[in-house]
């Protein structure tokens, strides 16, 4: 294939172009005109379409049960692209396998629907309420759910929560929409779907199910009840590397490929998924395309939150103010890798035993991944709405670790980090871009308070509690001051074991 082929010759990608595109670019061979969309998601973006999707891709490869065909749900303005991308495209877009043995191409096409809600709620809620649908997916990220940290309670006094409860039969978020539709199926006799949370969230089926429970509760005291008793909410953990799709890639899948496609989207090779098995409206054979279905899930979304998770937030602070743009450059600064493998360490001993899992092995192919230079995973990512992802990545092993008499100190580096982080610039007076729900008042407090972290841990809805742990405050403090004075880089010199040094109780390498 010609390697210089521009994207005017590309080829534009829609369902009538697939037997045209190049043999290197593996198509779907079944019939999607059969399918039936059991599955509605909401919130499609570049992981649902690097994950979720591929599994059901892999699956009608295989099978010729039709019955679990994906229609993707955008319900915010922001998702006004991708309902243009891939309406335009008869909602297939290339997914591209990235590594440095090279790039695998191919087309996915289980999604065969795409729905905006702004366009026409109505649509939304009689897709969600049609009894074809049997399983509603979810990723809204983690700030999606309303859940406060600090308390555990609903966010009933969210704007959005407040008018979808005022707007039953117009709403405008997932809590409304799930609401409206769960009760015409009440109303009607029929069984409910599945809630199936796959976001970054520990026990995120639980948060779901309490959280929907709540506000159905608050709009129908008998529908609340009733989503009690018959919706089930499996916890599930999901783990592929997926950077945002940028115009590097869309002309990179042009000129490989000679496919014109307005929204690809970009992974890593590695891929899991396990998926408690609870459903109340039946699921598909996902075993069969290397789904791990198990009865619990919480030691393999811990391992993943507390280890992956938790490493992406210290790569994205510290990398960030050293300078650095991209996760694979961080990874070759010895300083900052070996950080990571520190914070590793120290988060280990607050993990469960993970059935099937080596936990060292785990932890050496995560350092391989993020060293992956094809991926161009950038910090700003990794970064997004701190403020959802601190508490459920990193200040449950704090808790655990204290209560363990354990080392907490690059975990509390990683707080000192991101507060040093927040002040918007770098350690060289660029500026960094801070994109928050919260931005307004972390920047305020980060800003005014300077060195003295303790406005931002007195932050309960982040932190709860932890502001009056001694120790954890005496920590945090302690690197934030190292990190305004010295930088990142050179804090991490004085932090770190030296070549032959037995590390310290700061990292607790065991």
């Amino acid at each position: 294939m010609n390697s210089n082929i521009s994207k005017g010759s590309a080829i534009k990608l829609n369902e009538a172009s697939l037997s045209r595109l190049a043999s290197n670019v593996r198509v779907p061979n079944y019939d999607r005109h059969q399918i039936t969309n059991g599955i509605v998601h909401i919130g499609v973006g570049g992981f649902h379409r690097a994950h979720q999707a591929l599994y059901l891709d892999n699956y009608f490869h295989q099978f010729p049960d039709n019955e679990w065909g994906i229609c993707g749900v955008g319900l915010l303005e922001f998702d006004r692209r991708m309902r243009d991308a891939l309406n335009s495209q008869d909602c297939l877009y290339t997914l591209v396998e990235r590594s440095p043995e090279g790039d695998r191409a191919r087309v996915i096409g289980a999604i065969t629907k795409y729905l905006f809600a702004p366009d026409n709620r109505q649509a939304v809620i009689d897709t969600l309420a049609n009894p074809k649908c049997r399983i509603v997916t979810l990723t809204i990220t983690e700030g999606g759910y309303y859940y406060i940290e600090g308390s555990g309670e609903f966010d009933v006094n969210h704007p959005t929560i407040q008018y979808d409860l005022q707007h039953p039969h117009q709403p405008i978020g997932v809590y409304g929409f799930l609401t409206a539709a769960l009760d015409r199926r009440r109303k009607q006799g029929l069984a409910p779907f599945t809630v199936l949370s796959c976001d970054n969230l520990q026990g995120n089926g639980n948060i779901a199910r309490k959280m929907l429970t709540a506000f159905a509760q608050m709009q129908n005291p008998e529908l609340g009840r009733w989503v009690a008793k018959e919706v089930a909410f499996p916890n599930c953990m999901v783990d592929r590397i997926t950077p945002a799709t940028t115009p590097a890639d869309i002309k990179m899948v042009a000129k490989q490929f000679n496919i014109d496609d307005a929204f690809p989207v970009v992974a890593e090779p590695f891929l899991q998924w396990v998926v408690e098995d609870n459903f109340s409206a039946g699921r598909p054979d996902w075993e069969a395309v290397g789904v791990q279905m198990t009865s619990d899930v919480h030691p393999y979304e811990m391992m993943k939150i507390r280890l992956l998770n938790a490493s992406h937030l210290l790569i994205g602070y510290l990398g960030s103010l050293a300078g650095y743009t991209y996760v694979h450059e961080v990874m070759t600064d010895p300083l900052l890798r070996q950080a990571v493998e520190h914070l590793m360490a120290e988060v280990t001993p607050t993990l469960q035993p993970v059935p099937g899992i080596n936990l060292d092995d785990y932890k050496k192919t995560l350092i391989e991944r993020f060293a992956n230079p094809k991926i161009q995973d950038q910090l700003p990512r990794l970064c997004l709405n701190s403020s959802a992802k601190m508490p459920k990545f990193v200040l449950g092993s704090v808790r655990d670790a204290l209560q363990q008499e354990g080392a907490i100190d690059c975990m509390s580096l990683t707080v000192a980090a991101w507060f040093r982080y927040l002040k918007g610039q770098d350690d060289q007076g660029k500026p960094i871009p801070i994109d928050d729900l919260m931005a307004d008042i972390l920047t305020q407090l980060a800003c005014s308070s300077s060195s003295d972290p303790k406005p931002l841990l007195n932050l309960t809805e982040i932190f709860g509690d932890l502001s009056r742990s001694s120790r954890f405050v005496n920590a945090v403090t302690n690197h934030s001051h190292s990190l305004y004075e010295f930088g990142a880089k050179q804090t991490l010199v004085q932090f770190l074991p030296k070549d032959g040094e037995k590390a310290n109780s700061t990292c607790g390498m065991g």
